[in-house]
């Protein structure tokens, strides 16, 4: 096996032998081989073109692409988090003619070999999920926590107009959401003080885990140095006592089409009223100036997502595109 890699050759770990694949550092000049060989991945979902070039500049994370015969055929990222003690993979995607030969494997085992040769302190690997998890995967990894997933698609000027028709007069279970507390958006001075209390997040976070459009962190200091350099909208239901608490990642472009957009909500607590009336905030912020059509995922406790399913259904008027599925959190210790 061949290595090219920018790096130092005392910082590349041993070549594992996988004969006829070569790996190399990605660089802004692979970006169009990558999205070629990206092509309808995550149901036409993928972040990747919109992080892509950021990506390249961070310097905690690695980006590796393995290629066959001088042809890129997958990709993987690692991100280094959690004061330098957790790998973070991101974006892994293999070639469709090229799956199910061990290439994500072999790739994944690379990738992590050379992140802790850089990273000497890393001892964990944390990964998202969103298939079926079965026996097998459990001798590998250790679940840390889950989330139900709703994806559900409108046209932003439809709902816009939905949402001007309901106005504030919404009723959950006989509760009119007018009368209940506005959510809090936070500052980001007020995001660090609040999410790295455990007294006041206790029974909030799933886990004492921050999931961030897929991206788990643990609540430290310097994960959220990271996090509010991103574009996000942090919300609570009480800033000085919160049972509820919303992540809304700013809307981007998607390659479905020209003109659609996919939007992330995380939701953290079990209230429904609450976990609603913050949806209603994030999606009249978010849209109301979008023109096209919207892809929005929202995370929440499993036992909501049932309900959550019936409000966009009966009360927005909306899609939904699948059926529950579930987002798991998991990790494997880094040897």
């Amino acid at each position: 096996m061949k290595i090219e890699n920018g790096l130092p050759c005392s910082q590349l770990p041993e070549a594992p032998p996988q004969t006829g694949l070569q790996f190399t550092v990605a660089t802004e000049e692979d970006f169009d081989d990558i999205m070629a060989m990206s092509k309808d991945i995550y149901g036409g979902l993928d972040y990747l073109p919109s992080r892509y070039q950021a990506w390249l500049q961070e310097t905690n994370r690695t980006v590796i692409l393995a290629r066959k015969q001088g042809k890129v055929i997958a990709l993987e990222s690692a991100c280094v988090i959690d004061d330098g003690e957790t790998m973070l993979v991101e974006g892994l995607r293999v070639a469709p003619q090229e799956r199910g030969k061990g290439v994500a494997g072999v790739l994944l085992r690379f990738c992590s070999q050379l992140v802790k040769s850089k990273f000497p302190d890393v001892k964990v690997s944390r990964l998202t999920r969103d298939d079926q998890l079965g026996p097998k995967d459990f001798q590998k990894y250790r679940l840390i926590t889950k989330q139900g997933i709703l994806l559900v698609r409108f046209r932003a000027e439809d709902l816009k107009l939905r949402l001007a028709d309901l106005g504030p007069n919404i009723t959950i279970s006989g509760e009119s959401l007018s009368t209940t507390n506005i959510p809090v958006r936070l500052e980001p001075a007020e995001v660090h003080q609040l999410f790295l209390s455990d007294v006041l997040m206790q029974g909030v976070l799933p886990n004492a885990t921050i999931v961030q459009d897929w991206q788990p962190f643990k609540p430290l200091s310097s994960n959220m140095d990271i996090l509010l350099k991103k574009d996000i909208d942090w919300m609570v239901d009480d800033a000085r006592r919160p049972t509820m608490a919303s992540l809304c990642t700013f809307p981007f472009h998607v390659p479905i089409g020209d003109d659609w957009y996919y939007l992330n909500i995380d939701m953290f607590g079990k209230d429904l009223t609450l976990a609603i009336q913050q949806l209603l905030c994030h999606l009249r912020r978010h849209t109301g100036t979008l023109k096209g059509y919207v892809m929005c995922q929202v995370f929440q406790e499993p036992a909501l997502w049932k309900p959550m399913a019936e409000f966009f259904r009966e009360t927005l008027k909306v899609e939904l595109v699948k059926e529950y599925t579930e987002q798991c959190v998991v990790e494997s210790d880094v040897v």
